[in-house]
C-alpha cells in the first residue's frame, strides 16, 4: 500500500504527524497544563508517539501555526495563551468587542498618525462621498497585555468630520468618543468584511510578524441611527491570537468580494491643511 512521506498508508487513517497533533493536545488536557508550561522534548514526544523526529517537528509546526503552542529555540515548547475572543459586531469601542472569558483584557492604544488624504473610489462610494472629497487617514496600534495584536485604520469624510482631536487620540482615547461627543455620531450598526492573507510589510513591521504568519483583516463600515456612513474602517489581527464571533444581520451589503480590492487613500496635496492633520503618517 502507497504511503505518504511523513505519515501513514493512504487507508484513510490519521497521518503520523496528525496523530502527535492530537496527543500533544491530550497531553495538555490529561496534564492540566496551563499557558507557560513546558511540553515533553521532540524525542520524547517521538517516543510516546512511537514515530519519527521529522513527524513531530511537522505536528509542532502545524501547533505553531495555530497559535496552540510557542517554541523557543535551544529552551523548549510550551503551552500558549488561549486565543482572544472577540466580537467584532458589537458597535462602538474595540474594547466593547473583546469578550476574553467575560473579562476586559488590558488594551492601550497608541497613535500612529494622521493625514489628509483622497479616497479609492470604493472608500468614496461607502461613504457617499464624492470621489474628489478629502478624507482623514488616522493610523493607530492596540497593544494586548503590552504586546501590540492589533493594526486600525480608520477613514472619516472632512465633510461630516472637520476636525479631529489629535490630542485625544495621542493619549490613547476613544476615536469613536471623540465622534460621538464632538459631532453626535453613534455606532448604531457596521457592515464588515473579513479574509485571512499574509501581512504586508507595514503590518508585519507593526505586529512583529514572520512571513510564515497569516492575518485576519477585517474590513467594516460604520452608520449611525439615521443609516449613514461616517467611517470606513480596517483592522489587522494576528490570525493566531484570536477568536471571532459574529451575530446580527447586515443592513446595507455593500461590501462584496469587488469592493475589497482598492480600498486606499491617496496623499492629500493641497497647501491648506486642515485643522489636527499630521504630516507624517504613513502613506495610504
Amino acid at each position: 500500500m502507497p504511503a505518504v512521506e511523513g505519515g501513514a498508508p493512504l487507508s484513510g487513517r490519521k497521518l503520523r504527524y496528525q496523530q502527535v497533533y492530537d496527543l500533544v493536545l491530550d497531553i495538555v488536557a490529561d496534564r492540566g497544563l496551563s499557558p507557560g508550561d513546558r511540553l515533553p522534548s521532540t524525542m520524547e514526544l517521538a517516543e510516546i508517539a512511537e514515530v519519527s523526529a521529522i513527524s513531530v517537528r511537522r505536528a509542532l509546526d502545524e501547533l505553531e501555526r495555530a497559535g496552540k503552542i510557542i517554541r523557543h529555540q535551544g529552551i523548549g515548547t510550551f503551552v500558549a495563551k488561549p486565543r482572544i475572543a472577540s466580537d467584532p459586531t458589537r458597535p462602538g469601542e474595540l474594547l466593547h468587542t473583546l469578550i476574553d472569558d467575560g473579562t476586559i483584557p488590558p488594551l492601550t492604544t497608541s497613535l500612529i498618525g494622521v493625514s489628509v488624504g483622497m479616497p479609492s473610489k470604493t472608500i468614496a462610494t461607502a461613504l457617499s462621498v464624492e470621489p474628489g472629497q478629502p478624507v482623514w487617514e488616522i493610523w493607530r496600534k492596540r497593544s494586548i497585555d503590552g504586546t501590540d495584536q492589533i493594526l486600525e485604520r480608520a477613514v472619516l469624510p472632512l465633510s461630516r468630520v472637520p476636525a479631529i482631536d489629535q490630542d485625544r487620540l495621542a493619549r490613547g482615547e476613544s476615536l469613536y468618543r471623540f465622534l460621538e461627543e464632538q459631532y453626535g455620531f453613534t455606532d448604531v450598526y457596521t457592515e464588515q468584511a473579513f479574509e485571512v492573507d499574509t501581512p504586508s510589510r507595514w503590518e508585519t513591521e507593526q505586529l512583529t510578524l514572520s512571513d510564515r504568519d497569516r492575518v485576519v483583516r477585517v474590513r467594516g463600515v460604520s452608520f449611525d441611527g439615521d443609516g449613514s456612513a461616517f467611517d470606513c474602517f480596517e483592522q489587522c489581527y494576528d490570525a493566531t491570537k484570536f477568536t471571532f464571533y459574529t451575530a446580527g444581520q447586515t443592513r446595507h451589503r455593500i461590501l462584496g468580494p469587488p469592493e475589497l480590492s482598492n480600498w486606499s487613500v491617496a496623499p492629500f496635496t493641497s497647501p491648506t491643511a486642515p485643522q489636527g492633520r499630521f504630516d507624517d503618517g504613513p502613506a495610504g
